[in-house]
């Protein structure tokens, strides 16, 4: 294997899912590390410095949820949740947590693959910060966060504040699910939460100024229940 081979720790308790994750993911070229333990996970980060996380909640010495606030208070390395608890509050808990994305067990080796990869993609954007202007590119448009203009098929679209203000959330996390709430304090700060609706009729807005077809959006997605994701 590769000395440059991307390093992805795995933090699982279940045999069975250790040896899948591990067959699957060295297969693709990955280096593979394994924790079954929250104290491990936690040495094996501060050690190896993986570029993914792949997390279950379940963990014998401590509930994934809160080792998840505990990574996310040292290290911003992309985190994907994979658990069998599958219920909209359970990935709510996790994304408000400081998890990056949420796969449900049982799940196919390609959509994790996938996964890993809009991860990879998120956290090398995160590496990326300083005083220059970024330009995002992403299909037909392209926003120029520095001149805070938006082309669209090269013409120059209006956005409303509130409108850029999400475009800018969504661009900065993109392929990452953000929660209701987590959209509604970034725009309209903490008194906004009772007002759900908002983000609805502002995605709406940014669909029909940005998605070829709005009403079949292929890039801002609905994760029903939970939130919205810019998908690359």
């Amino acid at each position: 294997m590769s000395e440059e081979a991307i390093t992805l720790l795995v933090v699982d308790d279940e045999p069975q899912m250790l040896r899948y994750l591990r067959a699957a993911l060295g297969t693709h070229g990955y280096r593979v590390l394994e924790a079954s333990t929250a104290w491990e996970a936690s040495q094996a980060v501060e050690t190896h410095h993986p570029e993914v996380i792949l997390m279950d909640l379940g963990l014998p010495d401590l509930d994934g949820l809160v080792l998840t606030r505990t990574l996310r208070e040292v290290c911003q390395t992309p985190i994907i949740v994979i658990s069998a608890r599958g219920q909209e509050t359970d990935k709510i808990q996790a994304l408000d947590a400081g998890a990056d994305d949420y796969l449900t067990k049982p799940f196919g080796t390609g959509e994790l693959l996938a996964r890993i990869r809009v991860a990879l993609r998120h956290g090398a954007h995160g590496t990326k910060r300083g005083g220059e202007a970024e330009v995002f590119t992403l299909d037909h448009w392209r926003l120029d966060l520095g001149l805070r203009e938006l082309r669209v098929d090269g013409e120059r679209v209006h956005l409303t504040p509130n409108e850029y203000k999400l475009l800018c959330i969504l661009v900065a996390n993109a392929g990452k699910v953000l929660t209701h709430g987590q959209l509604l304090k970034e725009v309209w700060g903490d008194t906004a939460g009772a007002q759900p609706h908002y983000l609805r009729v502002y995605m709406a807005q940014l669909r029909q100024k940005l998605e070829r077809e709005p009403a079949r959006p292929r890039h801002f997605i609905t994760e029903s229940g939970v939130g919205y994701r810019l998908r690359l």
